[in-house]
């Protein structure tokens, strides 16, 4: 079912963002289910800072500026994910573009107490020679599977012309999972454009893509758990959006799906950023509903995902400008922040 911003509700009185951090400039946000207090900040440039108890450490947890690629644009050191096992083995992941232009997927083993790297833990598990500085996806979650996610772009500007979404032999477009002990890797889903965020809900695992669009619909894509292994095509660039976007057929590789919900680039918003369902408890009317948000105007949107339809859309208070990302802490708590001002926020009441 595809509905539009324009029809959504006002914003719940209930609860707000509240600013709780000042950092740098944050692509990221994330914590592994052991660690509660501890939020793990992923700057652009190619440092993650942890916080503890809404306080950032003096010391970086990761510190790979030389490796990264950022120009202030869609490159850096886009995110981070945590072993389901984080708290015996101690391993987390992250992607980032490296000064090659280049794609890559690196795993590295943190300290004991979680507050720092083991220097030379470092692993590569996925490679890809990017054509281009834009649409990188980026984003990492480990699935119900067990397995890690990975999101990249198309690659390109504009649309696609090289046609690699559509493409089963380019590894751009799509969401590929990886095996993170044997590091075999295999595409999930084709058919996207830039699915910079993604998230599972953590109560049933559905599956919620935050897709870029290009010059008139940004989309969010919805995959209930019990589709979560059939190859799926979300239909970019023949489509964009439900509305035709190239007179081709979709590669039936994949069977296509529509989005669940779309909104158009009226007043100025542009570039969607996915978030989270939330589930945690210090906002209980929050509960069950999926929060995303726009790059440009920053303007922050909740909806409910039920019997295959979004459903009590509802514009969101505040405004966070240059909202390049959510995060959930060990609790399920929500946070949005701003790569522009490197603020963070949390859902309140």
């Amino acid at each position: 079912m595809l509905l539009l911003a324009g029809s959504s509700h006002a914003a719940s009185p209930a609860y707000t963002f509240r600013p709780v951090l000042a950092s740098f400039a944050v692509t990221h946000l994330a914590a592994p289910r052991s660690a509660p207090d501890r939020l793990y900040v992923v700057g652009q440039g190619g440092t993650i800072r942890l916080a503890v108890k809404g306080k950032l450490l003096p010391k970086p947890f990761l510190s790979i500026d030389r490796l990264v690629l950022s120009r202030g644009g869609e490159q850096g050191l886009l995110s981070v994910a945590f072993h389901p096992r984080f708290a015996t083995n101690r391993l987390f992941y992250v992607d980032y573009t490296g000064r090659d232009g280049n794609d890559y997927v690196v795993q590295y083993r943190a300290t004991k107490d979680g507050t720092r790297t083991v220097p030379g833990s470092a692993r590569q598990l996925f490679f890809a020679r990017d054509p281009g500085p834009e649409h990188n996806g980026g984003q990492l979650a480990f699935g119900p599977d067990g397995k890690l996610w990975v999101a990249l772009g198309d690659g390109e500007c504009c649309d696609d012309p090289q046609n690699r979404a559509q493409n089963m032999g380019e590894p751009f477009g799509k969401i590929w999972r990886i095996d993170v002990q044997t590091r075999d890797a295999e595409i999930a889903y084709l058919g996207l454009r830039n699915p910079w965020r993604f998230s599972f809900d953590r109560a049933n695992s559905d599956l919620y893509i935050g897709d870029v669009g290009a010059g008139l619909w940004e989309e969010v894509d919805v995959v209930p758990r019990a589709q979560l292994g059939e190859l799926l095509n979300f239909g970019w660039d023949a489509y964009e959006g439900r509305a035709v976007k190239e007179p081709k057929e979709p590669n039936p590789a994949g069977r296509l799906v529509y989005p669940a919900y779309a909104y158009d680039h009226g007043a100025g918003r542009c570039s969607i950023t996915g978030g989270f369902v939330y589930r945690g408890s210090a906002v209980p009317a929050a509960r069950g509903r999926y929060f995303f948000g726009d790059y440009c105007t920053g303007t922050i949107w909740s909806l409910r995902w039920a019997n295959g339809e979004a459903t009590d859309v509802r514009k969101e208070a505040p405004t966070i400008k240059g909202l390049s990302t959510f995060g959930e802490d060990a609790r399920g708590e929500l946070y949005a922040a701003s790569v522009n001002t490197g603020r963070v926020y949390r859902l309140a009441r």
